[in-house]
């Protein structure tokens, strides 16, 4: 029990690390909550500022996910890894750093969290937002399309419990936060991605504003 409370608060003290502020502010010495949706995550980032900074917040905040919850799994087990990586979800949404100020809405670092506890399914996961991205050009849809069939993967791969259960509250973390989104979406107001069209004329990856 007590190295699996140890693993939640070290889950959530990893997760509270605000990559995209923090890089920002020291690349570009600028805020990065007042630009774009104001969010802090990867997608923001990477639709403001491009790929240079897009890619190291998006590497870092799935890291932050991975990180704990594979530590906790290895040495604690599945339930502990499915807390941590649900610590490590909080404190991205919620950041310590940031004095518990709006994170970021989760994706990416819920996902290296399910890596950590499933990466076969994860894997697959990633799969489908490739493809529903590839087809869609909406990373919000990718998003939570791929977040709903988690725990579908997490049964078929038969992993246990801990690991499905935390997929199924991953998916619903992750709709409930993209609200805004599928607001937009209904109304026809949801940005497509550039990155593809960008990528296929400069033959490289988007320099310029892009959405992940």
């Amino acid at each position: 029990m007590t190295d699996t409370l140890v693993a939640i608060v070290l889950a959530y003290l990893v997760g509270s690390m605000p990559w995209g502020y923090w890089l920002v502010r020291a690349f570009r010495h600028e805020d990065i909550r007042t630009k774009g949706s104001g969010n802090i995550g990867a997608t923001n980032v990477w639709r403001v500022y491009g790929s240079r900074l897009g890619v190291p917040v998006l590497l870092l905040d799935v890291a932050k996910g991975f990180v704990p919850a594979l530590a906790a799994t290895l040495t604690a087990g599945y339930l502990a890894g499915a807390l941590a990586g649900g610590a490590a979800m909080l404190g991205h949404y919620r950041p310590l750093f940031l004095g518990f100020q709006r994170g970021g809405k989760v994706v990416a670092t819920g996902g290296g969290a399910f890596l950590g506890l499933a990466p076969v399914a994860a894997v697959v996961g990633l799969g489908v937002w490739i493809l529903v991205f590839v087809v869609t050009r909406y990373a919000s849809v990718a998003s939570m399309v791929t977040a709903v069939s988690l725990p579908l993967w997490a049964w078929l791969f038969g992993y246990p419990w801990p690991v499905i259960a935390f997929a199924a509250l991953t998916a619903v973390a992750v709709v409930l936060l993209h609200r805004a989104n599928i607001g937009r979406l209904w109304r026809g107001e949801e940005n497509r991605s550039t990155l593809w069209r960008r990528w296929w004329r400069k033959g490289g990856p988007a320099s310029g504003a892009a959405s992940l």
